[in-house]
């Protein structure tokens, strides 16, 4: 006979069981019983207090990111739930596994409007593998488990439970359980060994094959199955956005990162490859540009674990259905040694175009304010491009994502999908926790930091050694480029007037220091990297500068444009 325990007390017990030591919450009414019980746990499980619930559930995917754990979040009902909605579908979109741990009110007061109450499943279900109530104290153990092994596999992703008051406080008698089946649930599904030989196939007899590497493969733990593919076969691999620390940065067979603000090599190439080989990713709008003139030449093979994706947005002529970690390596054995050396030096003249009209200017200008791609890459460099890179979203991100270099996997921290401004700050101090031996540094713009500006104080708290890089424009700067481009140079509410960081850092105990001239840049750097704990770095960037290349929407992914006279 197990232990009799409150509901509260399981629930302790359960996320123990699971192997939960860090948990991202706020504290309210309908949750304050489980609260009293997390006190008799401070030993065994590390609560870190966020300023809002949006940054308690972001916290937890920035954690999940980097450790490949699930990430946890504790928060109350009504407004406290609500404001993790965003990060919840942020989750879903991006393929993140965290549960999200609600209060409700008691049982007895559902459906009469009472204070604090919301319908959580209903609200959540549309943006979540999994949204269910618990109003029974014997079913907390059930009820955990269940939604831990929802969100970790197949494909994973957000789980909520909502948590009525009254099975909070009723005890109940509790056995440590572990679900791992489902009978309506199929996480993985089973591999047709035809498909397989097809793919085989396909990619023997193909002369200019391009591989897409979304984070499937990081999710699928499949880094060192991808580089076996595409090395057996020669072929050239471009990354999704979430993807680019799938492949070393500097990977002979990297042709850079894909899509809108990608390579100009890998788009080019895209619309001349004779077999488009999609791995873990799921053709959104960003990466194939228009859908109607999208690689229409060549043959495409889709390797994916969710069935859902296949042929939804692009057609394909195989599907290699289920783990990425056994497909890749049952195709890879069946591939003939090739180099395919001409097709892969065709990139070459692009990738140098594409490095002295864009790269170059940005890494290395010769004058002018200082310029995002320079910061962002003096910071990967400094830090041995080992560092944790987490974004949030606009140019920003965008920069990021093209300046900062990777040599190790799950080192991409950013809201893809969804483009959640505000994501970057509290997902940063979730990566801390997830990965404490590794040094992580959110690039932010001024528009973000400001939307959860209040995490400062959950830093200065913990102590989390965040590395906060400010790239301040005094503009919604992505929004400023799309209406210089598209609407007439009519800055529509995009000039921010900013606050002193200064100030604001330290107020919060945070070491700040401002950047301005060109040659101050690499020692205000190093004392950042080299400064223990967390550290604001504002760098006083060109408050006109664009990210370029871009493909202009509803354009086809090689109509792409290098600089703004073009």
């Amino acid at each position: 006979m197990g232990k009799i325990l409150s509901g509260g007390q399981i629930l302790m017990e359960s996320l123990i069981n699971e192997g939960v030591d860090t948990i991202f919450g706020y504290p309210g009414g309908a949750i304050m019983p489980t609260y009293d019980f997390l006190y008799d746990y401070r030993d065994r499980i590390n609560h870190v207090l966020v300023r809002h619930e949006q940054g308690a559930s972001h916290a937890a995917e920035g954690y999940a990111r980097v450790s490949g754990k699930t990430g946890v979040c504790l928060v109350t009902s009504g407004p406290g739930v609500t404001n993790t909605v965003t990060g919840v579908a942020d989750a879903m979109i991006d393929s993140t596994p965290i549960v999200v741990i609600a209060g409700q009110v008691g049982a007895s007061l559902l459906g009469s409007d009472a204070f604090q109450e919301v319908d959580v499943v209903d609200m959540m279900q549309p943006v979540c593998k999994w949204a269910y109530q618990i109003r029974d104290a014997k079913d907390v153990a059930w009820a955990v488990s269940r939604a831990f092994y929802i969100a970790s596999s197949g494909r994973p992703g957000p789980v909520v439970l909502d948590f009525a008051k009254n099975a909070q406080v009723e005890k109940a008698e509790y056995e440590p359980m572990k679900v791992n089946f489902i009978r309506s649930y199929i996480p993985v599904p089973e591999t047709d060994e035809e498909s397989i030989v097809n793919a085989a196939r396909l990619i023997n007899q193909a002369e200019r094959p391009l591989v897409l590497v979304g984070q499937g493969v990081e999710l699928g733990y499949a880094t060192a199955e991808l580089r076996a593919f595409i090395e057996k076969a020669g072929m050239p691999a471009g990354c999704t956005l979430l993807g680019l620390s799938a492949l070393p940065s500097d990977h002979p067979l990297n042709v850079g990162m894909l899509g809108m603000h990608g390579s100009l090599g890998s788009n080019k190439m895209t619309q001349k490859c004779d077999l488009l080989i999609a791995v873990g990713m799921r053709f959104d709008d960003r990466i194939t540009g228009k859908l109607s003139t999208y690689a229409t030449q060549a043959k495409k093979i889709h390797f994916d674990i969710d069935p859902s994706e296949i042929n939804k947005n692009v057609p394909v002529d195989v599907s290699v259905l289920g783990d990425c970690k056994t497909t890749l390596p049952a195709v890879t054995a069946l591939l003939e040694k090739k180099e395919h050396k001409e097709w892969r030096e065709a990139f070459r003249p692009y990738d140098e175009e594409e490095n002295r009209v864009v790269i170059e200017p940005q890494i290395h200008p010769k004058e002018g304010p200082l310029r995002m791609g320079e910061v962002i890459r003096k910071v990967s460099e400094l830090t041995q491009n080992k560092a944790v890179m987490v974004t949030d979203v606009g140019q920003n991100q965008m920069m990021s994502a093209r300046y900062f270099k990777f040599t190790q996997c799950r080192s991409v921290v950013t809201s893809g999908g969804m483009g959640t401004m505000g994501y970057g700050l509290p997902a940063a101090i979730g990566a801390t926790f997830g990965a404490p031996e590794r040094t992580v540094c959110v690039f932010l713009g001024d528009g973000g930091l400001q939307m959860t500006i209040q995490e400062l104080g959950t830093i200065m708290e913990q102590g989390a050694p965040v590395k906060i890089i400010l790239l301040n424009n005094n503009y919604l700067g992505n929004v400023r480029q799309w209406q210089q481009l598209f609407f007439r140079r009519r800055y529509s509410f995009t000039p921010m007037l900013n606050p002193d960081y200064e100030k604001i850092a330290e107020a919060y105990n945070i070491p700040c220091a401002t950047v301005i001239e060109r040659k101050d840049l690499e020692a205000e750097i190093e004392k950042m990297v080299n400064t223990p704990g967390p550290y604001l770095l504002q760098c006083a960037i060109m408050e006109e500068d664009n990210v370029f290349p871009m493909c202009f929407p509803g354009h086809d992914v090689d109509d792409m444009v290098l600089k703004l006279e073009d």
